[in-house]
């Protein structure tokens, strides 16, 4: 009950500030309705002055009062970095976001599940959303810009925190790892999945993306991955498939011969898109 007292004061001391603010404002009106009484050709217009000033006012007031946890979502601090993709970008709530795991959402029919992914898509201009442990990559079309993104972003994310939403309507979304050695799992693959949950994933996720390991063959020595965030789509994510994780994988598991990147169906329908354009 302290905490909700601390809330509804903080609240009701930013409507007096408010109020304190717009006073001016209407205080300088009635300075211009008593400077122009003597004058009966500009008092109309004049009187017209003051009463939108006066709307004015009483609409803020009501505003304010409507939205006594205005001050609340205020406090929280997003931080945004930017990643190797120029069309993604990572945002910090300063909360933690996965418990476990990652989750991606390549499309708004997949956001569906989560009431913050749903949110994001809402945005005009969003084209995929993904949740890391402490950030939220967020993924623009390419006419959009981020100037007029960011602002419907931080209010989505602040809105999401304050409503104490679950991130997932269904929590065996979120349990899903990719990474977990089986039972069934052999020695190789074990050594795979510990590699890409020790070694790989924190440096991708550290760029606002992630990996998932979709199977390895052990006749043709092929690991698959799928890249999720910010490395979907990523002008340097084949650099990081080659470079970076198949060049590991080969240094410690020597059964590993190649790496190579599995696209779901709707990321190959963004390639082909992207390549008609």
């Amino acid at each position: 009950m302290r905490g909700f007292g601390r809330l509804m004061g903080r609240a009701l001391w930013y409507s007096s500030q408010q109020q304190r603010l717009l006073r001016p404002s209407v205080e300088h009106s009635l300075r211009l309705l008593h400077a122009s009484s003597s004058s009966s050709s500009s008092s109309a217009v004049t009187a017209s002055y003051l009463d939108s000033q006066i709307a004015s006012f009483s609409s803020s007031l009501a505003s304010l009062r409507s939205s006594p946890f205005g001050g609340q979502r205020r406090t929280m601090f997003i931080q945004t970095q930017s990643t190797p993709n120029p069309s993604s970008l990572m945002f910090h709530p300063g909360e933690p976001v996965m418990e476990v795991g990652s989750a991606d959402f390549p499309n708004a029919r997949a956001a569906m599940n989560s009431p913050l992914a749903k949110a994001l898509f809402g945005i005009d201009g969003i084209t995929r959303v993904f949740f890391g442990s402490d950030f939220v990559t967020v993924t623009k079309s390419d006419d959009a810009s981020w100037d007029f993104l960011k602002p419907e972003i931080f209010a989505a994310i602040m809105d999401f925190y304050s409503s104490g939403q679950p991130l997932f309507l269904d929590s065996k979304t979120a349990a899903a790892k990719d990474t977990a050695i089986g039972e069934d799992d052999s020695e190789t693959v074990a050594m795979i999945k510990e590699l890409l949950e020790t070694r790989i994933r924190p440096a991708v996720q550290d760029d606002g993306g992630d990996i998932e390991y979709r199977g390895f063959d052990p006749e043709s020595g092929i690991v698959k991955l799928r890249m999720q965030g910010a490395c979907s789509g990523c002008p340097s994510s084949s650099v990081t498939l080659k470079s970076g994780i198949e060049n590991m994988l080969m240094h410690y598991v020597p059964e590993v011969k190649s790496v190579e990147q599995e696209l779901d169906p709707d990321d190959e329908e963004a390639a082909l898109t992207g390549q008609m354009e």
